[in-house]
């Protein structure tokens, strides 16, 4: 009943701060290419999100720990507050290119945009079933063992491609060509995060450097 409560609150607080995000740049509520958006990414992490609830408490409350206050190394730390803040800005200055039109982005595109967002996010809560380890901050616990199969199995940090996967979609979704530049940092900070966290998973999680010769592949197949 914990778990539900926070969870429920972080549904309550999350609307909000999308809904200022979304809504506010636009300077209207007549914005459909942000109300799609807004229900898109509402229900693909709502629904896994009950799922988990029933199946998997344990791992709801992991990715709800999310944030830089509850990393355990001051490189994550940092690296999550940069993420976080191009999320923002990505999200913002691409409402902001719809408003004043700086680039003309058709309904069918922002559509494909939010099939990228569904996809995305439905690959990174996918990770979450699959591995109830996987939290929203990088550690290890004491009793974690290696998930090597399902989305594991092609590359080392599915939940990151998700992550990608939405990142693009995200512009496309709000009516923006030129958010997509916000991608680009996006891209760097997990590179260095993904670095990161390997470091520790090395020394902490057992298996983990034969897996990383069995899958060679940390975020994208044949490319890295």
């Amino acid at each position: 009943m914990k778990t539900v409560g926070k969870y429920a609150l972080s549904v309550i607080v999350g609307l909000l701060a999308f809904g200022a995000m979304l809504f506010l740049p636009a300077g209207t509520f007549h914005y459909w290419q942000g109300w799609v958006f807004l229900t898109v990414f509402a229900l693909a992490t709502w629904i896994p999100s009950v799922y988990l609830m029933r199946t998997n408490p344990a791992a709801l409350e992991r990715r709800m720990h999310a944030g830089p206050l509850r990393e355990t190394r001051v490189l994550q730390k940092i690296v999550s507050v940069i993420a976080f803040s191009s999320l923002v800005a990505l999200i913002v200055f691409s409402v902001f290119d719809h408003r004043f039109g700086w680039s003309t982005v058709p309904a069918t595109v922002s559509v494909i945009g939010d099939v990228l967002v569904a996809v995305g996010l439905g690959a990174a809560m996918l990770v979450v079933i699959q591995n109830g380890y996987a939290a929203a901050n990088v550690t290890v616990e004491s009793e974690q063992t290696l998930t090597s199969t399902g989305l594991y199995g092609l590359v080392r940090h599915p939940m990151y491609t998700g992550n990608v996967i939405m990142m693009i979609g995200i512009p496309l979704a709000l009516g923006s060509y030129w958010g997509l530049v916000f991608v680009i940092p996006g891209l760097l900070v997990l590179a260095v995060r993904i670095r990161d966290e390997e470091g520790l998973l090395e020394q902490e999680l057992r298996g983990y450097s034969e897996y990383e010769r069995q899958v060679h592949y940390r975020l994208l197949p044949y490319v890295w």
